[in-house]
């Protein structure tokens, strides 16, 4: 865990870039000296926390400003706290993730059909324009789907 009142300058390389005479990429950039004067600025005031808010743990505070609009719920919220408990370095934070992003698509889907509103899936997945200017990959994966979907039936058949 970081800490604010940590001393820097004791890490190799540590602000090796904060020395003027030292631009790496001096024969390159047009130079104006701005670039050192970049943290330099008034930053934003704290956005209040009044919904679950997961954040990695290797950062000890919040972020400044933070999405709102979907927090974390049902089964892909479980998933993402769970991912939120291991480091950003593993395939637990990672992996965990992107399923729980797949799952949050369909619990999308079933809360739509749950309101009342039947999603076009053809429209929202791009059909359309695959239809027109990628045909043949559309009808292969039709076929892919189709096939599939005859040998699971077949197998749930036969297993009554």
């Amino acid at each position: 865990m970081i800490n604010d009142n940590q001393d820097y300058k004791n890490i190799p390389g540590w602000g090796m870039d904060i020395d003027v005479e030292n631009e790496p990429t001096y024969p390159m950039k047009n130079y104006t000296g701005d670039d050192h004067k970049r943290s330099n600025y008034e930053k934003s005031e704290q956005q209040p926390v009044k919904i679950e808010l997961l954040k990695s743990n290797e950062r000890p505070k919040n972020s400044v400003v933070f999405g709102t609009s979907v927090p974390p719920s049902g089964l892909s919220g479980m998933i993402r706290r769970y991912a939120f408990q291991h480091s950003e370095d593993r395939y637990r934070h990672w992996i965990p993730l992107i399923l729980a992003d797949r799952i949050n698509a369909w619990e999308g889907i079933i809360e739509d059909i749950q309101k009342g509103n039947i999603p076009n899936i053809f429209a929202e997945r791009g059909y359309k324009a695959e239809l027109k200017y990628n045909t043949a990959k559309l009808v292969e994966r039709a076929c892919y789907a189709l096939i599939i979907g005859t040998i699971a039936i077949k197998y749930l058949r036969k297993k009554k």
